[in-house]
């Protein structure tokens, strides 16, 4: 009997343990001015880390396509770059707020208070430099996800590079790059300005392809049957350093 109990205990904590672990990343102080122009090659990038975005989900049938991301910030700005193998440029959203995750986009998902999971900041930014954002948020611990599309980040900087033709399906292109400019005043009531040594939780996603040949990539896997990014118990944890 006692055999028994312990191999169903066994299985009942397995897929808690097999869990990923979440990620870390230290999101250092940019030492010199940053242009957003899409083109992350301003000096103070070179001492940004470099986080690679994974494969969760098998099924999906699009390319495995490589996507770099790299945070800094400042007194007056969060920094996110991204620069993204794409062999098929496709993106035709062009209006704030129009659904941006149908084209090659990329996205940053922002906790500012990591001791909960009930709201966050969507950032969902096409290859046109199209910005969809909104808040998510739960009304009660059980509740599921509400989008808050209505809501839209202010003074936000944002602009794109394009190495390749976007929309010429014949012809084989390079790659895109995103540079965004979040300014801190946007989280104020969640939180102050970041100082050293303050944690804020977050995943960097990419939609990539054209259905039904359509893959997404993530920093830390949102460990779902199906892909599913909005899932702020799985975000990773960024370190504010200088």
């Amino acid at each position: 009997m006692r055999f028994f109990v312990c191999l169903l205990i066994l299985i009942a904590v397995t897929p808690v343990f097999c869990q990923p672990p979440i990620p870390h990343y230290e999101v250092k102080r940019a030492t010199s001015p940053i242009v957003i122009d899409g083109k992350p090659d301003d000096k103070a990038w070179a001492a940004a880390g470099k986080i690679e975005l994974i494969f969760p989900w098998d099924a999906q049938t699009g390319a495995k396509q490589k996507t770099t991301a790299r945070l800094l910030w400042d007194d007056n700005y969060l920094y996110v770059s991204y620069e993204c193998e794409d062999e098929d440029i496709v993106a035709f959203h062009t209006e704030r707020d129009d659904p941006t995750y149908l084209d090659d986009a990329v996205e940053i998902f922002l906790n500012p208070l990591p001791s909960q999971t009930g709201v966050y900041f969507g950032l969902e930014m096409n290859a046109r430099a199209t910005l969809y954002d909104y808040i998510m948020y739960k009304a009660l611990p059980s509740d599921s996800m509400h989008l808050f599309k209505q809501f839209d980040l202010q003074g936000v900087k944002l602009a794109t590079s394009i190495d390749g033709t976007m929309n010429m399906r014949g012809d084989k292109d390079k790659g895109w790059s995103l540079e965004v400019a979040i300014p801190w005043s946007n989280f104020e009531g969640l939180s102050k300005r970041p100082e050293p040594g303050d944690v804020w939780a977050a995943n960097i996603n990419r939609w990539d392809g054209v259905e039904p040949n359509r893959r997404m990539s993530n920093w830390s896997d949102p460990v779902q049957p199906r892909p599913n990014p909005h899932v702020p118990a799985r975000f990773g944890q960024l370190l504010f350093v200088r």
